[in-house]
């Protein structure tokens, strides 16, 4: 049996191409909102700077990454296992007022430092409870906050008061 040639009216075409280009927009759109997912949940490189509390017992100086940015600020330390014991995270923002932090996600218990924008530490909160999404208020106005591995403000010897000497801070 024979069949009979095979033609394509323009209409044909028409609908081929169309597919085509469908196809090509749905995919270039699913590679962006991958690519947009990705970014956002992927972890951000903090980088690191040298930190001085200066206190009674004497100046203690720390590495902390800096988190700078709010998608920086948002991630923080979460999901980490570990912290040393002279390292830390600072949580810088644009302008002073009050601020407020939580440990969602957070598997370490930190202390954490508010800092005020002349370098004063206005308040510690000690021994923050891993996974609390409880919020933990700075009670007053404070440009920073600065998260350490929890115990670091007693073996340290830093109160409320103590100043931290860092380029941010006037």
């Amino acid at each position: 049996m024979e069949y009979p040639p095979l033609s394509l009216r323009r209409t044909d075409l028409i609908s081929i191409r169309a597919v085509r280009i469908t196809g090509g927009v749905v995919l270039a759109t699913l590679l962006l909102l991958f690519w947009s997912v990705a970014s956002l949940t992927a972890a951000p490189v903090f980088d690191k700077q040298p930190l001085t509390f200066v206190t009674s017992s004497g100046s203690h100086r720390i590495m902390v990454e800096i988190a700078d940015t709010s998608h920086k600020r948002s991630v923080g330390l979460m999901f980490r296992r570990s912290l040393g014991g002279d390292e830390g995270m600072i949580f810088l923002h644009d302008t002073s007022g009050s601020l407020s932090m939580w440990m969602k996600n957070t598997y370490i218990s930190l202390d954490m430092f508010f800092v005020r924008a002349d370098g004063v530490i206005h308040r510690i909160e000690k021994n923050t409870q891993p996974f609390s999404e409880t919020s933990i208020s700075s009670q007053g106005d404070v440009l920073a906050v600065i998260e350490m591995i929890a115990g670091s403000a007693d073996r340290l010897g830093v109160k409320p008061g103590d100043r931290v000497d860092y380029p941010a801070f006037d």
